[in-house]
């Protein structure tokens, strides 16, 4: 008797359990890696969708998050992120997709985002550089010019494909990603890039593929590069000492692309590396531990 009620209430569970299966696989999913984010940290949203789509677009922050399609045209990619002066905070993610038939469906996520420990961080440089002079305001408002011009030329698709890998392969990371950084005792700004100890003309190399939109000394950066990695995101490399692209040039994961310097507002030799995502400064280590898709 024991046996049998055992043996029926095991049916019974793997019914219930089969057909709950069943609904997840029928339902359209929206994962977020990493689960957990704070400000500053990049991530890669997939959707999972039921049906054929032909189009994705999203919402969040108030910024368009732009997808690309897998092979089946059910899984969608986007890389996002959180910018370091994001408060902590529960932020909507509104993902509108469209089916193959015209029909649109409608997904709905709250993304949680904490709040990171950054520092502040003392540093000494030329006056020049924490008080410039009338000619020096005409050289930054004309470098806002081009950088505007720069970082609003991003491609409809993406341009990278696989791990975004180091710039540098044997350089020790050195001031952390989102220290408030105090300039000859005046707070100037949170740092919103990742510095690597590098000797003076230490090669520099693009970490993904992409197409560069700015290659030229900059009165705070130096020399300087950015990359166009397609859908809003962009690398951006500061403090060159050569520069070996020009803009419009394509360029692969790996690929020197410059030596680094000690050029611009710099302490000494070493390589700043930014990375932007439509307008929002991500921590690269963080970038660089996410698995992400291949996309050609």
């Amino acid at each position: 008797m024991q046996l049998r009620v055992f043996v029926i209430a095991a049916t019974m569970l793997f019914v219930v359990r089969s057909g709950w299966c069943g609904d997840l696989l029928d339902r359209d999913l929206v994962v977020i890696t990493p689960q957990e984010l704070s400000n500053g940290a990049p991530c890669l949203f997939t959707v999972s969708l039921h049906d054929d789509a032909s189009h994705v677009t999203a919402e969040w922050q108030g910024h368009p998050v732009a997808f690309f399609s897998g092979a089946n045209h059910r899984t969608w990619f986007a890389v996002a992120g959180v910018d370091v002066e994001v408060a902590p905070g529960n932020y909507p993610l509104t993902i509108d997709a469209e089916l193959k038939d015209g029909s649109h469906r409608a997904l709905h996520e709250d993304v949680a985002v904490a709040e990171a420990p950054y520092e502040k961080v003392p540093l000494s440089v030329p006056d020049k550089f924490v008080e410039p002079d009338a000619a020096a305001l005409k050289k930054i408002a004309a470098d806002k010019i081009v950088k505007d011009k720069a970082f609003a030329n991003s491609s409809a698709k993406p341009e990278w494909s696989g791990n975004f890998l180091p710039p540098l392969h044997h350089a020790p990371e050195s001031d952390s990603f989102g220290n408030q950084r105090i300039f000859n005792g005046k707070l100037a700004s949170v740092h919103r890039g990742l510095d690597y100890h590098a000797k003076l003309g230490t090669p520099v190399a693009a970490i993904n593929s992409g197409r560069v939109v700015l290659a030229r000394p900059l009165y705070y950066e130096g020399g300087c590069v950015v990359i166009d990695h397609g859908l809003g995101l962009m690398s951006v490399y500061m403090h060159l000492s050569k520069i070996n692209v020009a803009v419009g040039r394509r360029v692969r994961r790996g690929q020197i692309i410059a030596l680094s310097g000690a050029s611009g507002r710099a302490t000494g030799p070493h390589l700043h590396l930014g990375i932007r995502w439509e307008g929002s400064y991500l921590d690269a280590a963080k970038l660089f531990k996410l698995e992400m898709p291949q996309t050609h």
